[in-house]
C-alpha cells in the first residue's frame, strides 16, 4: 500500500496526465457511465440542477481563459434600437412587443466563434449574433447565430466541441480554423453535426459583411400572453441588403489584406449612415402542434422549415450608432439567454438549458465578479431593487439597514411582484418523469435535414460545398478520420461524398463506420439507439439557400467599386460612374500607381484614394477601368494584373469603357470571356449613362457565379 501511495505521488508531481486505455472520470476521479446526455427529468424533459457532472465539466470549462472570451472572443458590436412594425400581443405580454411603432434601444454584437481576440473576421466559421434590448421590464437577451442550427444536441459535449475546434493543445495551431485532426475527429464520431456541418462548409460560413447576413435564435422558445396561453416560438433576423457571400480563396486573401474587414465594413457603413437593417420574425407553433413534425422542435440540430411554417414579421433592427469605447461596450457586454422579459420563456431544448447555467458563470470568470450587471453596456434602463450586496467592484450604493426579504424593519421592501402586475411567472408546464441520462428517440435523425440543406442548394452552391470539405478533409493528416467523415457524407449525398473522395485522392466506404461506438459504453450508445434518416416533408427550400433566398435585394446600398486610373484618365468617365454610384448609395474609390493625385486628360486632377500596394481588389465589390489614353501602360503592371484577375475569378462585375477595355482585353482571362457573362460590361462610348446603368444594374447580382465553369475548364 505504501508503495502504490508513493507510486501515485511521483506522478502527481509530474503535473501530466496520459488518457490512454483510461475510463472517462470527474475531477474528483469518478467513472463516468455517460458523458454525452445531461442528467433529464425524461427524454425531452428539463435538465436537472442536481447534474454535479455537467456543472463540473462546464463550470471548469467557462474558467479556461480569462479576460478573453472562451468562444466568440473577436466580435463587432454596435448600438441601436428595435422598432415593432406587427404588433403580437395575442401571443405574448411582453411589453416591448405590444405596440405598434414602439422603439427599443438595443446593442448587438456579432462574432466569430473560434478565433481569439487577435485572428481575422474572414474565418469559415459560425457568427454569433447577439442582440440586448434595453425594455422597461428589464433587459431581454436574444442571443443567437447567423445559422439556425447547431452541432450538438446537449450541452454537455459543448466543451468538448469547443475543445476540438480550437488550436490543437500540443502547439496552440491552427488560428481560427477547423481544418485540422481534433476537429474533424470529433465531429466523425458524432453524426448529429452533420446537419451543421452542411451548413458551415457552405458559404454562409465567409458572409461579404456583417450585414448580410441572416440571424436564427436556434433554439425553439416559448412565448406566453396575458391568459397565460402558451405557443412554440423561433426567431428569425433577415438583413434588408440580401445575403450575400465572398468565395473562399476571396476569403483567404481579405485575411491578409485586411483582418478587420468586417469590423471596418460594419464600422464604416454606420459612420457615412448606411445604417444596417434587419426584419425581426417570428416561426409560431401552437403547443397542439409539438409532436406534429418529422422533427423535434427540442432538438438544435434542427430546424422548420419556413415552408412548413412561415415567418411572420415583427418588427425590425436598425443599428445606428457605433460605440465610443470598444473595450467598455463592445468587450464588456455581457449576454445570457436566461435574461427574459415576461411572456418569453424557454423551451426544454437540452442545449439551451446548458446555457443558462454556462452563461452566468462564464461572466464570473470574465468580467471578475457578480456585479457585472453594473457596467454601463450591461444596466437596465428598467429600475433594479433587490437584497443583493457587495461583492467585487460594487458599484450601487445600497441606503437602509435592510439587505434581507421578508423584513418589517423596511416597510416589506422590496416587495414581489404579482404576475398581474409585471412579476416573472415560469409556464406551468406539467413534469411527471423518471430522472435519466438520455435522448428522445425524435433526436435520432442526423441525416435528413442535412440532406435537405444540401438539396436545397444551387449547383453552384453544391460545388462550394465540395470544394470546402476538400480543403477541411484534405487538411486532415489521419487517413482513418477522412474515411469516416466519407462515410457520414455518404449519408447525405453519394455523389457529395464522391466528389470529395476524388479531391483527396480516397474511396467512399462500402457501409459508413459506426461512430458512436469510439470510447462510449456499449449501454450509453446515444441511449443505444441508431442514427437514422427520416424522410423530410419538403425536399427543398429555397430559404436555405443564399443564391435564391427570398430576403435577396437588387440594392447595392453601401458597395464599394474599385476605379482603376493612371495619368490621363477621363476626368468624365470618372465623375460619370461616381455620381451614378452615389445615387444608389454605393461609392467609387480611384485607385492608382501612386497615392496623391492624378493629372487626367484635360489637365485636370482628381484625387486618389489609394494606390496598388494599399488596395486589393479582394476589398472591393466590383471593378471599373474608365477612359485613358495611357490606362493600357497599366498592361505590365503586376499588381494591376492581380488586381483584374482576382476580380475575374471571385465573379465580381468588371466594367470598361473607351480605352478601358484594351486593359481588360490584356489580361490573361480575356479569352475566358464569353459573351453570356453578364458581369462583364464594355461599352467603346466613354462616361456614357447607359453604361453606368448597365453596370449598376449587373452589380445588383452581387456576383456572377457561374462564371466559375469557365474558370476551371
Amino acid at each position: 500500500m505504501e508503495n502504490l501511495q508513493d507510486s501515485k505521488h511521483r506522478d502527481l508531481t509530474k503535473n501530466k496526465s496520459d488518457a490512454n486505455n483510461k475510463f472517462l472520470t470527474t475531477d474528483q476521479g469518478l467513472k463516468i457511465n455517460d458523458d454525452n446526455n445531461s442528467l433529464k427529468a425524461g427524454e425531452r424533459g428539463p435538465s436537472l440542477l442536481e447534474d454535479f457532472i455537467l456543472r463540473e465539466k462546464i463550470t471548469h470549462f467557462d474558467h479556461e481563459r480569462i479576460p478573453e472570451r472562451i468562444v466568440h472572443a473577436r466580435g463587432s458590436g454596435a448600438h441601436g434600437f428595435f422598432e415593432v412594425t406587427n404588433p403580437i400581443p395575442e401571443l405574448t405580454k411582453a411589453g416591448f412587443l405590444q405596440t405598434k411603432g414602439l422603439k427599443t434601444p438595443i446593442f448587438a454584437r456579432i462574432s466569430t466563434v473560434a478565433g481569439s481576440r487577435g485572428s481575422t473576421d474572414l474565418a469559415r466559421d459560425v457568427r454569433g449574433f447577439a442582440i440586448k434590448f434595453y425594455t422597461e421590464e428589464g433587459n431581454y437577451d436574444l442571443v443567437g447565430n447567423n445559422m439556425p442550427v447547431f452541432f450538438i444536441q446537449d450541452a454537455s459535449k459543448f466543451p468538448d466541441l469547443v475543445h476540438a475546434v480550437k488550436p490543437e493543445p500540443h502547439n496552440e495551431m491552427p488560428q481560427a480554423a477547423s481544418a485540422h485532426d481534433t476537429f474533424w475527429d470529433f465531429i466523425s464520431l458524432m453524426p448529429e453535426s452533420m446537419h451543421m456541418i452542411m451548413w458551415i462548409m457552405s458559404d454562409r460560413a465567409i458572409p461579404r459583411s456583417l450585414r448580410m447576413m441572416e440571424g436564427f435564435g436556434v433554439h425553439t422558445f416559448r412565448l406566453i400572453n396575458a391568459k397565460d396561453e402558451s405557443v412554440f416560438v423561433k426567431f428569425h433576423w433577415k438583413p434588408k441588403l440580401g445575403t450575400h457571400a465572398v468565395a473562399w480563396d476571396e476569403a483567404q486573401k481579405i485575411s491578409g489584406k485586411n483582418a478587420d474587414f468586417h469590423r471596418q465594413d460594419l464600422w464604416d457603413a454606420i459612420e457615412m449612415g448606411n445604417f444596417p437593417e434587419w426584419e425581426l420574425g417570428v416561426q409560431v407553433i401552437p403547443t397542439a402542434d409539438e409532436h406534429k413534425y418529422e422533427f423535434d422542435l427540442l432538438d438544435p440540430t434542427k430546424l422548420i422549415p419556413e415552408e412548413l411554417v412561415p415567418v411572420t414579421i415583427i418588427g425590425r433592427i436598425v443599428l445606428n450608432k457605433n460605440p465610443d469605447n470598444f473595450f467598455a461596450e463592445t468587450e464588456q457586454i455581457a449576454f445570457h439567454p436566461g435574461h427574459l422579459v415576461p411572456g418569453i420563456d424557454f423551451s426544454n431544448d437540452p442545449l439551451l438549458q446548458g446555457r443558462l447555467f454556462s452563461y452566468t458563470d462564464t461572466q464570473l470568470s470574465r468580467l471578475g465578479s457578480p456585479n457585472f450587471h453594473e457596467i454601463p453596456i450591461n444596466r437596465s434602463i428598467a429600475p433594479v431593487h433587490n437584497n443583493q450586496r457587495d461583492g467585487h467592484m460594487r458599484q450601487e450604493i445600497n441606503t437602509g439597514r435592510v439587505s434581507y426579504h421578508p423584513n418589517s424593519l423596511g416597510g416589506g421592501c422590496p416587495y414581489q411582484a404579482k404576475i398581474s402586475e409585471g412579476g416573472f411567472s415560469s409556464f406551468n408546464e406539467r413534469i411527471d418523469s423518471h430522472k435519466i441520462r438520455g435522448r428522445s428517440e425524435s433526436f435520432n435523425d442526423h441525416f435528413g435535414q442535412a440532406k435537405l440543406f444540401f438539396n436545397s442548394q444551387t449547383e453552384v452552391e453544391k460545388s462550394h460545398i465540395v470544394k470546402a470539405l476538400r480543403f477541411e478533409l484534405g487538411k486532415v493528416e489521419t487517413a482513418a478520420i477522412r474515411i469516416r467523415m466519407l462515410g457520414l457524407l455518404a449519408q447525405i449525398d453519394q455523389q457529395l461524398a464522391e466528389k470529395v473522395a476524388l479531391g483527396l485522392g480516397a474511396q467512399v466506404p462500402d457501409s459508413p463506420e459506426k461512430p458512436m461506438n469510439h470510447g462510449v459504453s456499449p449501454e450509453n450508445e446515444m441511449g443505444n439507439q441508431e442514427s437514422t434518416t427520416v424522410k423530410q416533408s419538403v425536399s427543398s427550400s429555397d430559404a436555405l439557400t443564399m443564391i435564391k433566398n427570398p430576403t435577396n435585394s437588387n440594392t447595392i446600398t453601401s458597395r464599394k467599386v474599385a476605379i482603376i486610373c493612371n495619368e490621363g484618365v477621363s476626368e468624365a468617365c470618372v465623375a460619370n460612374i461616381k455620381s451614378a454610384l452615389l445615387k444608389e448609395g454605393a461609392k467609387g474609390f480611384v485607385i492608382a500607381p501612386h497615392q496623391g493625385s492624378l493629372k487626367t486628360e484635360n489637365d485636370g486632377a482628381i484625387p486618389v484614394d489609394f494606390s496598388f500596394l494599399t488596395a486589393s481588389s479582394v476589398l472591393f465589390d466590383a471593378v471599373y477601368i474608365p477612359h485613358g489614353k495611357k490606362i493600357i501602360a497599366l498592361e505590365q503592371n503586376e499588381e494591376v494584373q492581380e488586381f483584374l484577375n482576382d476580380a475575374y475569378k471571385h465573379c465580381k462585375v468588371i466594367g470598361a469603357d473607351g480605352d478601358g477595355q484594351k486593359l481588360l482585353k490584356a489580361t490573361s482571362f480575356a479569352s475566358k470571356i464569353k459573351t453570356s457573362d453578364k458581369g462583364i460590361i464594355m461599352k467603346e462610348e466613354k462616361a456614357s449613362k447607359d453604361f453606368a446603368t448597365e453596370f449598376i444594374k449587373a452589380m445588383g447580382k452581387h456576383r456572377y457565379w457561374e462564371r466559375e465553369e469557365n474558370l476551371y475548364q
